[in-house]
């Protein structure tokens, strides 16, 4: 049986956040829908490692614990990415994060974006916010993100009322879906590899 490699980064500032719990049940999701694979799982807190990510933006060396989150992430088979929003975007955080990352790290890596607020009206920071930075990455992002505002967990902190279940669980198994097809024997980690050049197909054109 295949073993995949699941990498959850979260960017929640408390302990313990609804930004991880919201992480621990995504990864949940996506490792029950992955039958046919056993699911290594490991959550990546950027909060312990602020001190280190700004080290490095000024001095350009990681530390051996930052070199470690970075690796793991960059090695994954599937990433989710959960950020608390501040100021209607992800956190500067869950940002210095990924900045810190080669733009060609996560190319044709499966990623599942999800976000926490403290109300719906900041849903949208997963469409004009996440998903464009994935995007630049080179990420496949999931067509499901994942949004839970306060009143999506519940009045007793319960994440199992409501649509978000529903919604966390269609993610997961849209995330298992593509880490399956990406780990197919015979096929290629890097959705980009077959792509041809712009210039390559114009000269065929002209030569047509």
């Amino acid at each position: 049986m295949t073993t995949l490699k699941l990498v959850a980064v979260s960017a929640g500032l408390g302990r313990p956040s609804s930004t991880r719990l919201l992480a621990d049940r995504l990864t949940g999701a996506a490792a029950r829908a992955s039958h046919d694979s056993d699911v290594e799982v490991r959550v990546v807190e950027i909060r312990d490692l602020a001190t280190a990510i700004a080290n490095h933006l000024v001095t350009g060396f990681p530390n051996p614990a930052l070199r470690d989150a970075i690796d793991a992430v960059t090695g994954a088979d599937g990433l989710i990415a959960v950020t608390p929003v501040f100021t209607a975007s992800y956190s500067g955080l869950f940002k210095s994060f990924f900045d810190l990352i080669d733009n060609t790290a996560l190319a044709g890596t499966p990623v599942l974006v999800a976000a926490t607020g403290g109300t719906a009206r900041h849903s949208l920071v997963l469409e004009h916010a996440m998903r464009p930075l994935f995007a630049y990455l080179r990420a496949v992002v999931v067509p499901t993100a994942v949004y839970a505002a306060s009143e999506d967990w519940g009045s007793d902190g319960d994440g199992d009322t409501g649509s978000l279940p529903g919604r966390i669980e269609q993610a997961g198994r849209e995330l298992a879906a593509l880490m399956a097809g990406r780990s197919v024997p015979g096929g290629s980690g890097d959705a980009y590899e077959n792509v041809v050049p712009f210039a390559q197909q114009l000269a065929g054109l002209r030569a047509g």
